[in-house]
């Protein structure tokens, strides 16, 4: 065995060495208290706040910066219906911001007698305040967390449309024989949405059609396939 293989191998057990070494020292220090998670900021949620933010600093606080458990944190909010997903954002050295990205009620459903929210993608926000003149009505069932298919529609299509015709909403209901999601607004044509695809789309062609000076006064006004609006009746 010649020199140069010899100190090859030494080379190479030294650095599997240092390695394990470095590996060791990174497992020490990742959970020492030196970066202990000591100040949560959250960023983004506008419902429960607070209980939010109390709940993520009890969690984090068995944190460091630089061992954050994205999972612990989802867990430890995920009893409130409003928040929709969180992302973490370490700083060295003890500092933590939670953006979270929430579920803003856009319609009210009946549930037991008694109106709760429900927010675009058909989650059901309970404890949250339900302002009847704000929030339009759907026709749905409530199947725990969330409404049923139909009523998912329609919050689909409640939550995209603009805020000055939203007001105007007086009612929401999904009939099949009229194509799906149909929307009454005041001083309107009868709106027909189809599903709660391309709601954002729909709302547009449905905004266009109605400024329309040469819109008469149709029946209805169909936006199911918003490329092609058509009115009837």
């Amino acid at each position: 065995m010649t020199a140069a293989v010899i100190w090859r191998r030494r080379a190479l057990a030294l650095a599997a060495v240092a390695l394990v070494l470095v590996a060791g020292y990174y497992l020490w220090l990742r959970d020492s208290s030196i970066f202990a998670v000591d100040e949560v900021e959250v960023e983004g949620a506008t419902v429960n706040r607070e209980e939010v933010t109390a709940a993520l600093e009890e969690v984090a606080g068995e944190m460091t910066t630089l061992h954050i458990d994205d999972e612990k944190l989802r867990e430890a909010v995920s009893r409130f219906p409003t928040i929709a997903s969180i992302e973490a954002d370490a700083s060295l050295p003890s500092s933590l911001t939670v953006t979270v990205t929430e579920r803003l009620p856009v319609a009210r459903v009946s549930d037991e007698g008694e109106d709760v929210a429900v927010s675009a993608d058909g989650f059901v926000l309970r404890g949250v305040e339900v302002d009847r003149q704000a929030l339009p009505r759907i026709e749905a069932v409530v199947e725990g967390v969330r409404v049923d298919a139909d009523g998912a529609e329609q919050a689909a299509i409640a939550g995209a449309a603009p805020a000055e015709l939203r007001e105007r909403i007086v009612e929401l209901a999904f009939d099949p024989e009229r194509g799906g999601v149909v929307v009454e607004i005041e001083g309107a044509p009868e709106l027909r949405f189809g599903d709660g695809s391309d709601p954002t789309e729909k709302w547009d062609a449905v905004v266009s059609v109605l400024s329309n000076p040469e819109l008469g006064s149709p029946a209805y006004l169909d936006a199911s396939v918003p490329e092609r609006p058509v009115t009837g009746g």
